[in-house]
């Protein structure tokens, strides 16, 4: 039997992988990005982002058993996978239209819907919420990253 951790967990690794729904004519256009000088921690950004979806995969979970198919589990789950969608949406948006932008603007968007939904998670389950707190701390820390590499990089808006 499919347990729904393996259908939350399958789901959010499936949307995950739309990272890669990217060109390799455009990765160079980023490579050539100005980057701030305290952003000496971009290698880690695919790591945190792993932990950053388990966490929000935990949460949904936890959502998930707490009243299973009832129709605010489900709008609930859908909003899951929005916030999910607009922060994977980030880098081919971003690649493809060659617009800062754009990302930032998808990161701002991100980080409203998931406050969002950590408040309408926190009374259902308070560990639901917790777990989405990286993502709450992270979302601004990309915005802000993409927004100040629009300043250094003033062609790429």
């Amino acid at each position: 039997m499919i347990k729904p951790w393996m259908i939350i967990g399958g789901i959010t690794l499936l949307v995950a992988l739309g990272t890669f729904f990217t060109k390799p004519r455009d990765i160079p256009w980023a490579a050539r990005l100005d980057r701030p000088n305290w952003l000496f921690f971009e290698p880690a950004i695919p790591f945190i982002w792993t932990v950053i979806f388990a966490c929000g995969a935990g949460s949904a979970i936890l959502v998930w058993n707490h009243d299973p198919g009832s129709s605010k589990t489900w709008w609930l789950m859908g909003l899951f996978l929005l916030v999910e969608i607009i922060t994977v949406a980030y880098i081919p948006v971003t690649l493809r239209t060659h617009s800062l932008t754009a990302g930032t603007v998808l990161g701002g968007a991100g980080f409203v819907l998931g406050v969002a939904l950590t408040l309408l998670v926190l009374p259902i389950s308070g560990w639901a919420a917790l777990l989405l707190l990286p993502y709450i701390i992270w979302s601004p820390i990309g915005t802000y990253t993409t927004r100040r590499m629009i300043d250094l990089n003033p062609e790429a808006t």
